[in-house]
């Protein structure tokens, strides 16, 4: 195989490894109580988000998994002992990148081909097919990139103090939110309630 296909195989098999993995960077600050009697909490809202049904199936993410961890949702009669909130955003930039090319000069059909060289050498006159170097092509190319940002705040119904505050930021060439939200979610209670302060780099395989 010549180089050329060497190298289309090599991009390709890396493009599709980070499309598979949602890779995120979460931090978390956190005082959560060794012992929490009452775990009820509801969730709080603003008006714009009450009426979003695209917040409301993230919402639902975070149930489930706050639900993983033992805590139980409050209904109307009970007052709840916690509150959280949920908010995330994505923004769109593109990204330039200048990638060097290795071709293959005698590879036919290259910009850079000519005929193979032959040298008088200590056994007289022979093919010497390593006689020119490859030559280097240098590639342009723009992609969109997605930064992606969890946000969720779990705090005392009573008081409001925060007792834990996560997050999660990703970056990656899916544009989809939807399909990436649910490894954001995850990721934000990786280990819950896991170390205070410290960012973890946290992979996440896409199903």
């Amino acid at each position: 195989m010549k180089r050329p296909a060497l190298l289309l195989v090599a991009v390709v098999s890396l493009l599709c490894g980070c499309a598979s993995t949602v890779r995120s960077n979460v931090t978390a600050f956190n005082e959560w109580p060794n012992e929490l009697p009452d775990k009820t909490f509801v969730f709080e809202r603003t008006k714009a988000q009450d009426q979003s049904l695209e917040y409301r199936s993230y919402e639902n993410l975070v149930r489930s998994e706050v639900r993983r961890l033992g805590l139980v949702e409050a209904d109307a009669t009970h007052k709840p002992a916690l509150k959280m909130t949920v908010d995330y955003s994505v923004a769109v930039s593109d990204l330039r990148t200048i990638e060097p090319v290795y071709v293959d000069p005698y590879f036919y059909g290259s910009p850079f081909y000519y005929p193979p060289f032959y040298r008088r050498g200590f056994y007289g006159f022979g093919y010497d097919p390593f006689w020119f170097p490859p030559v280097v092509e240098y590639r342009d190319q723009t992609v969109q990139i997605n930064r992606r940002q969890l946000h969720v705040l779990i705090s005392r119904f009573v008081d409001g103090k925060s007792l834990y505050d996560v997050k999660v930021n990703s970056t990656g060439q899916n544009s989809s939110l939807p399909a990436v939200m649910p490894y954001l979610v995850k990721s934000a209670f990786a280990d819950f309630p896991g170390p205070s302060g410290v960012t973890r780099t946290i992979d996440m395989k896409m199903n």
